[in-house]
């Protein structure tokens, strides 16, 4: 069974030698591919000495390298890791054995850590939240959205559209497996403190709004009819609250002296049926969209147990 390790990576020529190692002990039997993001360093020679097979992506971005690895690398099973050597190699044989036995789609390595320095608690926060916005729309089987350590079949990796272009990819992830009802499990692994002279890329606010636009993009791309709908209430409950002293004044004097404001009741009220018909005819596109996810799921065979 071929397993590919790979590994993201920008600016780690610290961390990267200790990840290659660790993983090989790991997984013996795995190819580990290093996809350099365009480093400054010297991420490329520490890689190579290390003894990883070396690629570049000139694209900036986690998205971009998740794209062009999963299209390029062709093997049974794919692990995902970040390069910062902070998440624990010996969890991988079991993630691994995880997902062949039980014949999954995904495992996600759950991070644990007492090290407030390794997971701060603004990432702590953002990461809660976030993750509770996608279990409240498309289900509640993954509770780390964020973790950068996955493993997949083949099945997940050659359906996966990978749209995005940063840190925005782990919520496609989850939001794909999810949509496809794809069988998925969690194995909870230590997260530690990143080694001296590396530095994280993450940016809490910037990324953090960056996901919460991916959310809502991929909220209104497959549930559209509720997207609407919301949108739709909203906008006539507006219109209805602007049409009432207009409606008191009418009632009282049989006058409409407010005539702009009526004018923009009833366009707001218009409004709000036309995007309660959008809802309807993409939640028709999205169905069909979703059969053709699902079909292209189930043309590639599954994980052998």
């Amino acid at each position: 069974m071929r397993i590919a390790v790979i590994i993201p990576c920008y600016n780690e020529e610290v961390a990267i030698p200790h990840v290659i190692g660790a993983f090989r002990a790991a997984l013996p039997t795995a190819t580990i591919y290093v996809f350099d993001n365009n480093s400054r360093d010297a991420t490329v020679a520490a890689a190579r000495a290390a003894g990883a097979t070396v690629r570049t992506e000139t694209l900036q971005g986690k998205g971009n390298v998740v794209r062009r690895a999963f299209a390029d690398i062709d093997a049974d099973i794919y692990l995902l890791v970040d390069g910062d050597d902070t998440y624990d190699a010996a969890a991988a044989p079991q993630m691994v054995q995880l997902l062949v036995e039980k014949r999954l789609d995904m495992v996600t390595g759950t991070r644990v850590s007492n090290v407030a320095a390794a997971y701060r608690p603004g990432h702590r926060f953002g990461n809660r939240l976030l993750t509770g916005l996608v279990q409240l729309v498309f289900g509640n089987r993954v509770s780390d959205m964020l973790s950068g350590y996955r493993v997949f079949s083949r099945r997940f990796v050659k359906s996966f559209p990978a749209l995005s272009a940063g840190f925005e990819t782990e919520t496609e992830f989850t939001v794909h497996a999810l949509e496809l009802r794809m069988p998925v499990d969690e194995v909870a692994t230590a997260y530690r403190e990143r080694p001296a002279g590396s530095a994280s890329k993450l940016r809490t606010m910037r990324d953090g709004l960056r996901i919460l636009r991916t959310i809502l993009v991929l909220v209104k791309e497959e549930r559209p009819l509720p997207f609407f709908s919301l949108c739709g209430a909203v906008i006539q409950a507006t219109g209805l609250l602007l049409a009432v002293p207009v409606v008191v004044e009418f009632w009282h004097t049989g006058l409409v002296p407010r005539l702009p404001t009526a004018v923009l009741s009833m366009g707001l009220v218009l409004l709000s049926f036309l995007a309660l018909s959008c809802g309807l005819i993409l939640d028709s596109v999205a169905r069909a969209r979703m059969e053709i996810k699902r079909l292209a799921y189930l043309a590639i065979p599954p994980v052998a147990g």
